[in-house]
């Protein structure tokens, strides 16, 4: 690694498994500090304490401001700053319309859209303080095109995906830049396919699912000042899922 963060202070959010943990490790490989948010308190604190001191945890329920608010004063308490946020925490779940419930819909939406939301609300003053800083939204390929069966997650990541330029447009004057990963499938929990699961080759040229690294390398990128002109934009990691049918 070559320390293309040193210096940097990062929250990620859903950062105790998956893409998040991932994104951990990178970030502090690369030399930054590192919060990692999550509600799993427990594996986040052993992500950390293998992470070492330049990592922490923090209790993190991203649909409660309150929570939020104490992650970001946390993190500007142990490393004196805050200038990434990575939205990342994330749920999953389908349901044809008819039988979608309004309970699954409310809590998708609380959970990928209000959470990135309420992050970008609380970590605001911290970032603009620490500038320049980046907010790195992580989004889906299902916020660039529509997928059936996924309402609530469609719905939520192109939620994500507007709620990014607002957010650039705005926060771009006080030296905060803000961007949105759009992954296709990827090897995580929340996923649960196997390794070798067939990919139609239709659906993704690439016909394989990503791995987290894959995404991570994007994240990094986003959150280091090699993107120091890129604001308010999408950057797809899908295997070419969204480029159209092969």
């Amino acid at each position: 690694m070559t320390g293309r963060l040193s210096g940097r202070v990062a929250l990620i959010s859903g950062a105790a498994s998956g893409m998040g943990a991932s994104h951990a490790r990178a970030f502090i490989a690369e030399g930054a500090a590192v919060m990692l948010g999550d509600i799993a308190d427990d594996a986040a604190a052993r992500l950390a304490a293998e992470l070492g001191d330049r990592a922490a945890s923090v209790h993190l329920d991203v649909t409660r401001l309150a929570d939020w608010e104490a992650a970001v004063a946390a993190t500007v308490d142990r490393f004196g700053a805050l200038n990434v946020l990575v939205n990342n925490a994330g749920i999953l779940d389908g349901g044809s319309i008819g039988t979608y419930t309004e309970k699954q819909w409310n809590n998708i939406i609380a959970i990928n859209l209000t959470g990135p939301f309420l992050g970008l609300t609380a970590a605001r003053d911290a970032l603009v303080a620490a500038r320049p800083a980046a907010v790195v939204n992580i989004s889906s390929a299902a916020g660039i095109q529509g997928v059936p069966g996924v309402h609530g997650y469609t719905a939520s990541k192109f939620g994500v995906r507007g709620l990014t330029k607002s957010a650039a447009l705005e926060l771009a004057p006080h030296g905060v830049r803000v961007n949105s990963v759009h992954p296709g499938g990827i090897l995580t929990p929340m996923l649960g396919a196997p390794e070798d699961a067939p990919v139609d080759r239709a659906a993704n040229p690439l016909a394989r699912l990503g791995s987290p690294a894959e995404v991570t390398s994007m994240v990094v990128f986003l959150a280091s000042e090699e993107s120091s002109y890129c604001n308010g934009a999408e950057f797809v990691v899908d295997g070419g899922m969204t480029a159209g049918r092969a």
